[in-house]
């Protein structure tokens, strides 16, 4: 499918790109990208495996990530500044981002979707489904966290040789597949070929290491969403592979327990990946959600 552009979206006005798949009169469901990432780190096959399923696909580059609008004049993130209550640097929060994906809902001209997030994208889900509940079908949470201190929290360690993005192409496609590799999932097979072509793809798309840092620092100025999190009533499913460095299972755990009614799914040999062996399972759990909501039975 074509890459397309939506302008004027949310109450920030911003130029958000999203690409579709599948039929547009089956259910639709919204994927929400994390940290860093951009919509083509959701693998065209996974998107194609919830298309076999009977679903609608929309993937989308968030705020500061892709072909989406970027904030180069904004405050550089001070990190320290900000964990220390100093949240002066912070552009924007979980909210702002959850206001975007519906918004492009908007401009799409749904009144409501399935949301599906990863990671970061997974938190921007849940705040869609806190502040615009009426606008989220069903909430599945994949490799995320409340928010809450001690849970869902990153072995940084594994990562402190790899150092910051190179600026250079082919050393940027080198840096981002290490850093895949660390984070990937033990249990299956990791495609450095097919992880090379996406990083590349992911440089000349745009890639922005302060707004990574921005959207990091969003997480941080928005905090522990635990207690909205009890205030939910949408089908929830959350998913969480049992090998995640990034982040951690208890994060997966303390989502699930917090979430009323929350389906919790540990995945064994999962890391903070998408590997291409789950794909079926993840779809399948995915879709059987949505097509129980749709059908009444959420």
């Amino acid at each position: 499918m074509p890459e397309l552009k939506a302008r004027k979206v949310g109450p920030s006005g911003i130029e958000v790109a999203y690409e579709r798949f599948g039929p547009p009169g089956a259910p639709p469901v919204l994927l929400i990208m994390g940290a860093g990432a951009q919509m083509i780190n959701w693998p065209e096959g996974f998107c194609q495996a919830l298309v076999d399923r009977g679903l609608h696909v929309i993937r989308f580059d968030t705020r500061d990530a892709g072909q989406s609008t970027h904030f180069p004049d904004a405050p550089v993130p001070d990190f320290a500044a900000a964990l220390a209550g100093d949240l002066s640097t912070a552009s924007y929060t979980l909210s702002d981002l959850a206001a975007d994906a519906v918004g492009l809902l908007d401009a799409l001209g749904l009144d409501a979707a399935h949301l599906v997030g990863s990671s970061m994208g997974a938190m921007i889900a849940q705040m869609a489904a806190i502040e615009h509940p009426e606008r989220v079908r069903s909430l599945t949470s994949m490799m995320s966290t409340t928010g809450e201190p001690g849970v869902g929290e990153a072995d940084f360690s594994v990562f402190a040789e790899l150092g910051g993005p190179p600026a250079d192409r082919e050393a940027f496609v080198d840096w981002q597949v290490r850093a895949l590799r660390l984070a990937a999932s033990p249990g299956f097979a990791f495609d450095e070929v097919i992880a090379a072509e996406r990083a590349g793809r992911v440089f000349d798309r745009g890639y922005d290491a302060l707004g990574m840092q921005r959207q990091g620092l969003a997480v941080v100025a928005t905090g522990d969403r635990t207690e909205r999190l009890r205030s939910l009533r949408v089908p929830t499913l959350v998913m969480h592979g049992d090998c995640d460095i990034v982040c951690d299972v208890s994060g997966g755990r303390a989502t699930a327990a917090a979430v009323p009614g929350a389906e919790l799914v540990i995945l064994e040999g999962m890391g903070h990946h998408l590997p291409q062996g789950l794909w079926p399972e993840l779809a399948t759990r995915i879709a059987a959600l949505v097509h129980r909501v749709e059908g009444g039975h959420g």
